[in-house]
């Protein structure tokens, strides 16, 4: 049996975990590990496959195998954390830009999620998120005008939980949330450094008042090889 790929995938992953490669460099290419193993093709593309299966390595068409950043940021799945807060831990790396703000009746999509009519109102924020220079994250925020009754591209920057919270004066109490993976969108294409990566993870967020008001639904879109989603389960027997 022929194990000799497993040998060239664990040099090559002790490698990248040393940092012989750097995120975002390309391996060399499969001719060039064909030779400098003596071995054929096969056996360096199912090396590379299993590269690419365990996280090391991103296969992108007409480039090449490039190296995947290995660090990555902690995401908590259950409770409420702003990505100001969650930015405040990674050193200042993290940046906010706000792509859009509008008010409008919102799309029969929105309004579904939202449980609003069609008289009503709702914010459309749109804002990319940029941790150490790339933009892995796209929030999509709509909140209900009936709740918030105004707001600006400045607090859109910094934080809107804190807006609401402390100058609204609304006490956010909970959420339902849902996790799907899914192909990404021209939006996500274009306002998101995908470098090739051909899925995004996007959590579904619907926010609620202590009164049980639901005043936000969000999506948040996130390149996947820069998060681990969290979270803490006690089992209750």
């Amino acid at each position: 049996m022929n194990n000799k790929y497993l040998t060239i995938y664990n040099e090559i992953s002790k490698q990248i975990e040393q940092q012989m490669y750097e995120p975002g460099s390309l391996l060399p290419s499969e001719n060039e590990l064909k030779d400098r193993y003596d071995t054929s093709r096969e056996t360096i593309r199912k090396a590379l496959n299993l590269l690419s299966q365990n996280g090391f390595i991103q296969k992108i068409r007409g480039k090449g195998s490039v190296v995947i950043d290995r660090s990555k940021f902690d995401f908590p799945v259950s409770g409420l954390v702003s990505f100001k807060e969650l930015a405040q831990k990674m050193d200042g790396k993290a940046k906010t830009i706000v792509n859009e703000l509008s008010l409008e009746k919102p799309e029969d999509y929105i309004r579904k999620q939202l449980n609003v009519s069609e008289k009503d109102k709702v914010w459309k924020i749109i804002r990319t998120r940029e941790i150490g220079g790339d933009k892995i994250i796209l929030d999509k925020d709509f909140l209900v005008q009936q709740f918030v009754p105004t707001i600006t591209k400045e607090i859109c920057e910094d934080s809107i939980y804190n807006y609401i919270e402390n100058e609204l004066n609304l006490s956010i109490s909970f959420a339902k949330k849902e996790i799907v993976v899914e192909e990404p969108s021209e939006e996500d294409r274009e306002l998101l450094d995908l470098e090739g990566f051909h899925n995004i993870v996007i959590i579904k967020n619907y926010v609620y008042l202590d009164d049980a008001s639901l005043f936000q639904y969000t999506e948040s879109r996130h390149r996947p090889d820069k998060f681990r989603f969290v979270d803490f389960a006690r089992r209750n027997v």
